[in-house]
C-alpha cells in the first residue's frame, strides 16, 4: 500500500463540479492499494501515519501528529500509486488492487482513522475527481508498506 501525504491547511475535492468534502490544517491522503496488500498493510500505513510527527510545535519543529494538533484528514484513492513506469511509456497498472479489493481496503483504511478518533473525509472511490489543496511547507512524504515488511 502506497500512501503520499501533504500537511495541508486547507484542501478540497469536487466530483462533477460539485464540492464533496473539505477540511482544514491536516493531511491529504492519497492512498493506492497494491494486489498483494491485505488488512495489516492498512493497519501499519494508519498507524503510522496518525502518529507521523510532521507538524510544527511551539519552536517551528516538526514534532506533532495529526492527532496531536486534532487536525483532519482527506483520504483521496489513487491507484495511479500503483502504476509500473519502467518498461515503454504507458504505465502499467497490472499490480493495482482490482476495484472491488481496492475499495474494500481503502474504505478499511478510512475506518482505522476514524477509529483513531481522527476527523476523516473522503472522496468519492474511483470517480473522477478535482483536488485542490494548499500544502503546508510544503511538507509531502511518500509512504509504503512494503517497505516496512521488506526491512528497507
Amino acid at each position: 500500500m502506497i500512501a503520499v501525504i501533504q500537511r495541508v491547511s486547507k484542501a478540497a475535492i469536487s466530483v462533477n463540479d460539485k464540492q464533496i468534502a473539505e477540511i482544514e490544517n491536516g493531511l491529504v491522503i492519497l492512498l493506492g492499494v497494491m494486489s498483494d496488500d491485505d488488512e495489516t498493510d492498512c493497519k501499519f500505513l494508519q498507524n503510522k501515519i496518525a502518529y507521523f510527527r510532521i507538524f510544527n510545535d511551539e519552536n517551528n519543529k516538526m514534532n506533532l501528529s495529526v492527532k496531536d494538533i486534532n487536525g483532519e484528514a482527506l483520504v483521496i484513492s489513487q491507484f495511479t500509486l500503483c502504476g509500473d513506469w519502467r518498461k515503454g511509456r504507458r504505465p502499467s497498472f497490472i499490480n493495482a488492487a482490482s476495484p472491488e479489493r481496492g475499495e474494500k481496503l481503502y474504505n478499511l483504511f478510512v475506518e482505522y482513522m476514524v477509529s483513531d478518533n481522527i476527523l476523516t473525509k473522503t472522496g468519492h472511490f474511483g470517480a473522477m475527481m478535482e483536488v485542490s489543496l494548499t500544502n503546508d511547507g510544503p511538507v509531502t512524504f511518500v509512504l509504503d508498506s512494503k517497505v516496512k515488511k521488506m526491512g528497507k
